[in-house]
């Protein structure tokens, strides 16, 4: 599902170049549930924002479902992740005008792909069937990052990729939250492929498999 080969990434801060990725080369098959750890500042994030196709690599390639994703244009790679992938981040990023259905429909409104009956089934299964008009100012952190997974997965993109989804919340919360990716992640004919960055090791045992980035290499 997803290869990488010898990805390197580095930033420029002031006159100093910090190589953050340091030939990186890993295989994630379709279905796989990877943990991304490692120490801070160790390049969990980058990786994973290269891997779908939003940090351009100095040098090396990405493989998704066979496609070379860095030999597409910016446009053509922004209408492939937006039919291929779903996007979870710690700080939920809801716009915080619009209500949650409003939403968990965003990034299915611009792949044209879900109906506004199918977003609101989702919400109802993540637990917001009765939240469904509430702007993310009246929901709790939980509630939050469960319209964040709605909105995830309404397109059905096969990968979904997960920046320290838990952070912010209580571990209660976090389990729950992990608990419910998982379980929406292998409804259907063919489970989701999950990559997910975490720095915390209790939460990355749940998966079939932990990538440790250290030194700029996948281990």
């Amino acid at each position: 599902m997803i290869t990488a080969t010898n990805l390197h990434r580095s930033y420029t801060i002031g006159k100093k170049s910090i190589e953050i990725l340091h030939g990186v080369n890993l295989h994630i098959a379709e279905g796989e549930k990877v943990f991304l750890c490692g120490p801070s500042g160790a390049g969990k994030t980058t990786l994973m924002y290269t891997l779908a196709g939003l940090e351009t690599p100095q040098a090396g390639t990405v493989h998704i479902a066979g496609t070379e994703l860095y030999a597409l244009s910016a446009t053509k790679r922004a209408e492939f992740r937006n039919q291929h992938m779903g996007f979870i981040f710690q700080n939920y990023l809801l716009m915080p005008e619009l209500t949650a259905l409003e939403n968990a429909c965003l990034a299915s409104a611009i792949g044209k792909k879900a109906h506004m009956e199918d977003v609101k089934r989702l919400l109802d299964k993540v637990g917001l069937g009765h939240r469904l008009h509430h702007l993310p100012s009246e929901l709790s952190g939980g509630e939050q990052q469960r319209v964040a997974i709605a909105r995830a997965l309404a397109n059905n993109a096969p990968i979904i990729f997960a920046d320290e989804p838990t952070g912010n919340l209580d571990r209660k919360n976090g389990t729950e939250v992990l608990d419910l990716l998982f379980e929406l992640a292998d409804e259907g004919p063919k489970k989701k492929t999950l990559v997910i960055v975490t720095h915390d090791e209790h939460i990355a045992q749940r998966g079939d498999r932990i990538i440790t980035i250290m030194d700029g290499q996948a281990m």
